[in-house]
């Protein structure tokens, strides 16, 4: 019984090509760093950033969510079937 309720309190995202599960309702952020996928964008020295505020000021969790670019991760909820593509690919 409790991996059933574990199981429908999950969800199905593809983030960066790779299927993976997180947590429904929880934002995309946080399960990046569940994940430990700390890169949601390249800056232009190459540098690899990730979110610092949380709240959706500093603009570093800028992802491409379902192709929709500039989401900011941290403001958005996982829902099932989400494409995300983080900046770690282009590092």
């Amino acid at each position: 019984m409790q991996n059933e309720i574990d199981d429908a309190a999950m969800v199905e995202l593809l983030v960066d090509g790779c299927p993976v599960r997180a947590a429904a309702g929880s934002s995309v952020v946080a399960a990046l760093a569940e994940l430990d996928l700390l890169h949601t964008r390249t800056a232009l020295d190459g540098t690899p950033r990730f979110a610092v505020c949380g709240m959706g000021v500093c603009q570093e969790c800028r992802i491409c969510v379902n192709g929709q670019p500039h989401v900011l991760a941290c403001r958005t909820r996982c829902r099932s079937g989400m494409v995300i593509a983080t900046g770690r690919l282009a590092a």
